[in-house]
């Protein structure tokens, strides 16, 4: 199908872009940035923007990573490829670059950026399930000022957050983990790059054996990105031990109750809830206690 028609804006500066988002709040504008998830959706006339904001020309603002002692902070508008190949990222970050490098095939993560897909919201998105795992913060502006928003709170309902019509997304900071600390990311699609089925990533750090943090964060299980609350508080100060990493699994599976859609009933997802979990805890574990 076509687009509908729509006027085309193209700010140069975000100064501009937050004078655009001011006047045209709540008249059907919508942010165009790396357009993966968006122009399909306006192809298919699922969304049907009066104005088309493209903010691609505020990429020396808005792209990019910067680090400080305890947190990564990276630009709304840095590519998904940038942080895919990104070395030091996939060394201090490395469940970031684990879950990024799943997003779709090469050609729709050189387009795509970070802060695209967290304000797209999809609750299959890798991005935004990291996000939630690695307790991210959104930096978010328009002409009433900053504010800055955690990921359990920026995520609404599918493909909504808590951004307003005047609003735009222009970073988002990443808190770095403690030493003692390991990651991963495991996900069950039709094929590699295909939409996530149901999506695990774990965050694990170690204190002489015993779990001193974790976290359980789930894709496609819900309207938004889940935590495993029960699951993370069980782990918290016991050993790590395969016993206990089963029963934590159990219970994040047990917890939920998954939607059924084409591609899986809500009991498959709630059993592969259970596998993917495991699988993630005892590799976050295994990596928590691998030689730095």
């Amino acid at each position: 199908m076509k687009f509908a028609p729509f006027e085309y804006v193209a700010p140069r500066r975000l100064e501009e872009a937050m004078d655009v988002l001011a006047e045209s709040a709540g008249d059907g504008s919508v942010i165009l940035a790396g357009g993966q998830s968006l122009l399909p959706l306006m192809a298919t006339r699922a969304v049907t923007p009066r104005r088309l904001i493209d903010i691609n020309g505020l990429s020396d603002e808005m792209a990019g990573s910067t680090w400080a002692e305890d947190h990564l902070r990276i630009g709304a508008l840095t590519r998904q490829r940038a942080v895919e190949q990104d070395a030091r990222i996939a060394q201090r970050c490395p469940l970031l670059s684990e879950a990024v490098a799943m997003v779709g095939r090469p050609a729709v993560r050189t387009r795509g950026t970070i802060g695209g897909s967290l304000a797209h919201a999809d609750p299959a998105g890798e991005i935004p399930v990291v996000a939630r795992a690695l307790d991210a913060e959104m930096t978010i502006v328009s002409r009433r000022g900053v504010r800055t928003v955690p990921a359990a709170e920026f995520f609404a309902r599918p493909q909504r957050t808590t951004l307003m019509d005047d609003e735009i997304l222009t970073e988002v900071r990443v808190p770095l983990l403690p030493d003692g600390s390991g990651s991963a990311f495991v996900e069950v699609s039709r094929r590699f790059g295909d939409r996530c089925i149901v999506g695990a990533a774990a965050v694990v750090t170690l204190d002489q054996g015993r779990v001193a943090d974790a976290r359980i964060a789930l894709a496609n299980v819900a309207g938004t990105p889940l935590r495993a609350g029960r699951a993370e508080a069980l782990l918290r100060g016991e050993d790590a031990s395969p016993g206990l990493v089963s029963e934590a699994a159990r219970i994040a599976a047990e917890d939920l109750t998954p939607p059924s859609d084409l591609h899986a009933s809500d009991e498959y997802r709630q059993h592969v809830v259970a596998v993917l979990a495991r699988r993630a805890l005892t590799t976050a574990i295994d990596r928590a206690t691998a030689p730095a």
